[in-house]
């Protein structure tokens, strides 16, 4: 018998209908609720925030670099300056994505011809740091044609806009470059510890000298422009404008005359001079040579340029001035008898036996006088005169290592001295506590001797020579020498003065002082030769200081002498000795003789400062005529 059909049940029906629609309703209703509340949370309680996002899409704050201070010699001649630049920028944001980035970027290689090293540079560019709309520069001083060729080919270059800035230019080129310093394209690290506000919109910052010691005073203040933009990132319109505050001025006291003339007396050879005020510290000269072009650092060094800079065997980049460290031989010997006399070790009037060697008690080794046939008997006056080794022996022997660490420690000898150089080695002033430290090892008699001629372990810059030969002319009064002269019209400050000399006996300057006139007024000095026809009295000291050893017994024989490894030749001196304005401490690498190599130069340099255009002595540095010399205790 077959199934009955189920008859349609209406009812049941229309009950699942209403039920469904009831959730549809329901669920129509939560959606609709959902999205009036997300409407409300992002219009009403989020409105602020996204009304700021809204005008930062619009409206963008652009910084504008401020212009870097100059910088003077004493006499106003412009050494650092600005000068406009037509340079290449990318805005990254007005460019799109990144594969359309790329493309431009290959477009300008392909209309400009550039390298593919050039183009990889681009790459290296843009990876840097920077803001939403900050321009990136791509390249600097464009050409005329390159100009003309980006202009043209505008199309194609979305987001790159040539602009007029200022770059740094030293016109001097190599004459200040180990003063002056340079400023250079601020690399990856810099870019993460200079102020990320202060430095928007700036390409470089300075690297060396006093471009970087004042680099905070010279670099002055961003300013900002805020503008409003299109969707393409173009500016419609200027909403508000805040100027940069440009950098300080700085006024060196270098002097660009005495800096020709320095660098004349050096005359290529590998060297340094360095010219002292020693009533101000000032800095009258400072040369390095062999030196370098500093332009060639503003906008980025080739690879090529600066292999060729940083492998020369004469090593140009590097400041002798500052950071050359050398023994200073006999032109320390003026300090060891500043300390023998404030001791009481000896007198004006000691008088000591040279046979041309020096024993030491119970020991058979010779400490040898340059004089090997001797001077006989000498005295303080004969000793700096003739420079015999055998009583600054027997003065430091005398005095013992500690007395004399802390009296050289005095003079600045192995210790930063300067004011604003930043680059400033400290030397080294040994120590028995620190040859315990460093050599494990005790101190000998013997390591005394030897620094009482400024041999062993002694290490100064020309410019701590300088700045101790200073302290001789001053009386000890000390002046830690500085570049800067006024920074923004105003004089640099000491903040941590070094204590003055201060001698029992004030007359025991003047002692050393008549000696070390002697050395070139004499007739029997070593240096007279430099003081001929002078129209001033020079008070000074020559040095010879060897590279290596030469075994006991042994000769210096300069023709079985490598060049590099003959000895260093040293002169340092001051004028005019009555009343002195100028010091000047010269160091010539592989020289041989202080006296007859160095000395001279020091000449040159003191003629150029004391002397005017026909050769007459300017009129302040004349003095009444010195008595003839003759030893203090004569």
């Amino acid at each position: 018998m077959p199934n009955p059909i189920p008859l349609k049940d209406h009812e049941k029906e229309k009950g699942l209908v209403n039920r469904r629609l009831l959730v549809c309703g329901l669920l129509v209703l939560a959606l609709a609720l959902s999205l009036v509340a997300r409407l409300y949370f992002l219009q009403v309680i989020q409105y602020d925030y996204h009304s700021t996002v809204s005008e930062n899409n619009r409206v963008h704050v652009l910084p504008i670099a401020p212009e870097r201070g100059l910088v003077y010699d004493r006499n106003g001649v412009v050494l650092a300056d600005n000068r406009p630049s037509f340079n290449l920028t990318l805005t990254r944001e007005r460019a799109g994505n990144s594969a359309q980035v790329a493309q431009v970027l290959d477009n300008l290689a392909q209309i400009l011809h550039l390298t593919d090293e050039q183009r990889h540079d681009f790459d290296k560019d843009l990876k840097r740091s920077r803001h939403p709309f900050e321009p990136v520069t791509l390249m600097y001083e464009l050409t005329e044609e390159q100009i003309a060729d980006i202009a043209v080919n505008q199309f194609r270059l979305p987001g790159l806009d040539v602009d007029a800035q200022f770059v740094r230019e030293y016109p001097q080129g190599e004459l200040f470059a180990h003063s002056l310093g340079y400023v250079g394209r601020i690399n990856e690290h810099e870019a993460k510890t200079l102020d990320q506000t202060e430095y928007r919109g700036t390409q470089s910052v300075g690297k060396t000298g006093v471009e970087r010691f004042y680099e905070p005073q010279l670099h002055g203040h961003v300013g900002f422009e805020e503008v409003e933009t299109n969707a393409q990132g173009r500016v419609m319109r200027v909403l508000r404008h805040t100027d940069p505050v440009p950098g300080q001025n700085i006024t060196l006291s270098l002097d660009i005359n005495l800096q020709r003339a320095a660098e004349k007396a050096l005359d290529g050879r590998r060297g340094a001079i360095v010219a002292l005020d020693p009533n101000t510290g000032e800095v009258l000269a400072m040369v390095s040579e062999p030196g370098f072009d500093p332009n060639l650092f503003v906008t980025g060094i080739s690879f090529k340029q600066y292999t060729a800079l940083r492998d020369s065997i004469d090593r140009p980049l590097f400041n002798r001035v500052l950071r050359g460290l050398y023994a200073p031989g006999s032109t320390i010997k003026p300090e060891v008898a500043v300390a023998g006399l404030d001791s009481g070790v000896i007198n004006a009037g000691t008088r000591i036996f040279d046979p041309g060697y020096y024993q030491l008690p119970n020991y058979d080794h010779k400490y040898r006088n340059w004089n090997r046939a001797g001077d006989g008997w000498v005295d303080l006056y004969s000793a700096i005169m003739r420079s015999n080794d055998v009583y600054f022996y027997e003065t430091a022997h005398r005095l013992g290592i500690d007395r004399l660490h802390d009296y050289l420690s005095r003079f600045g000898i192995g210790q930063k001295v300067s004011l604003d150089m930043f680059e400033e080695a400290p030397g080294l002033m040994p120590s028995e506590q620190w040859k315990r430290a460093t050599r494990r090892q005790p101190w000998f008699p013997g390591e005394t001797l030897i620094l009482g001629i400024g041999q062993g372990y002694m290490q100064v810059t020309p410019l701590q020579l300088a700045q101790a030969t200073s302290l001789i002319a001053s009386k000890g009064v000390w002046h830690r020498p500085h570049l800067a002269q006024t920074i923004g019209g105003q004089p640099p400050v000491d903040s941590n003065p070094m204590p003055n000399i201060v001698l029992h006996d004030p007359n025991e300057w003047e002692q050393v002082n008549r000696g070390m006139q002697a050395v070139l007024h004499d007739p029997r000095g070593i240096a007279r030769q430099s003081a001929v026809n002078a129209q001033y009295r020079i008070a000074g000291k020559s040095g010879t200081a060897q590279v290596v050893a030469i075994r006991q017994g042994e000769r210096y024989n300069r023709n079985k002498t490598a060049e590099r490894n003959r000895d260093n030749a040293l002169f340092v001196g001051f004028a005019p000795a009555e009343k002195p304005q100028i010091v000047v401490a010269v160091m010539i690498e592989n020289g041989e003789a202080g006296g007859r190599v160095a000395g001279p130069v020091v000449r040159e340099v003191l003629d150029a400062w004391l002397l005017d255009q026909d050769g007459h002595l300017k009129p302040q540095y004349a003095s009444p005529a010195p008595s003839p010399l003759k030893p203090p205790h004569a």
